[in-house]
């Protein structure tokens, strides 16, 4: 009898006098939802699910908004027929390239001279007033300018892209060489090092992760301004392809061009994020 009960207790749980049956979550769906890891995955459901209903309703006009299986077949229609000539995988790899290029350039300038500018107050003094000044002008006005200078070609695509794209990374550089510990920089020069070795050997592991940090915003920009500048002179790329379709009303191929655009510029932010896991495997990278 008293066998009996223990085991009516462990399976039956009283909740206002009804027995229920006590429902126990596999461990590692339990652990996902106490960190909050379904959130984000319940958001894009609601997202999509409240896009449906709105769509169904007849709440939107669909040449605004059209549906999410319109914007599907656009898809499929683009990824395998084409639009205007270019099949969807070109027009990705053809934003990719100029995007890649710019970014890879604003790296390849940014990060040294935001170092220079960082250990140096006369190196600041030069370039800080330059960066300042055109870092606020509209993409739009300063891509007029490189038109009239480099031609309606490539040149000033990338030029336009790269110059939307540095001073995230210099600014950001700036900030974490001039946050290194001044003891740490002491500490080195006790022992002889070299103004390169200090370079080498202190700032650019300290100051790491927030230029990486600068970096990922720097590929923000550059995104924001690919669509401006693939408006002129262009027959191919993601953001020229939005533009197109927006001026014939196309609602379906914008928003999936939309898609496509935010699923690159994600991936892209991700492998950023692995690669300064195993660059920098001293600290550990926030990836909110």
């Amino acid at each position: 009898m008293g066998i009996h009960n223990e085991v009516t207790s462990r399976a039956i749980s009283f909740d206002d006098g009804i027995p229920q049956r006590q429902m126990r979550m596999p461990p590692l769906i339990r652990k996902n939802i106490e960190n909050g890891k379904y959130l984000s995955f319940l958001t894009v459901v609601v997202v999509i699910s409240t896009w449906f209903l709105v769509t169904a309703m007849g709440w939107a006009n669909p040449l605004f908004l059209p549906s999410p299986v319109s914007v599907w077949q656009s898809f499929v229609e683009v990824a395998t027929v084409g639009y205007q000539g270019s099949t969807l995988l070109e027009h990705i790899a053809t934003s990719l390239y100029r995007i890649l290029t710019a970014f890879a350039a604003a790296c390849l300038v940014g990060i040294p001279l935001g170092v220079m500018m960082g250990t140096s107050r006369s190196a600041h003094r030069v370039f800080n007033p330059i960066i300042e000044f055109y870092r606020p002008l509209p993409p739009l006005g300063l891509y007029t300018l490189l038109v009239m200078w480099l031609g309606i070609g490539e040149s000033s695509k990338l030029a336009l892209l790269f110059l939307s794209g540095l001073p995230g990374i210099i600014i950001a550089t700036i900030s974490a060489v001039s946050d290194i510990n001044p003891n740490y920089i002491r500490a080195a020069r006790s022992v002889g090092a070299s103004r390169w070795d200090l370079i080498r050997e202190v700032y650019l592991p300290g100051s790491g992760p927030t230029i990486l940090t600068g970096m990922r915003i720097s590929l923000g920009f550059i995104y924001t301004v690919l669509v401006a500048a693939e408006i002129v002179a262009a027959t191919a790329g993601i953001g020229w392809m939005i533009w197109d379709a927006a001026k014939f009303l196309l609602g379906d191929i914008v928003i999936m061009g939309l898609i496509v655009l935010g699923i690159t510029g994600m991936a892209l932010d991700l492998i950023l994020k692995l690669t300064g896991r195993i660059i920098m495997p001293w600290t550990k990278l926030k990836t909110h």
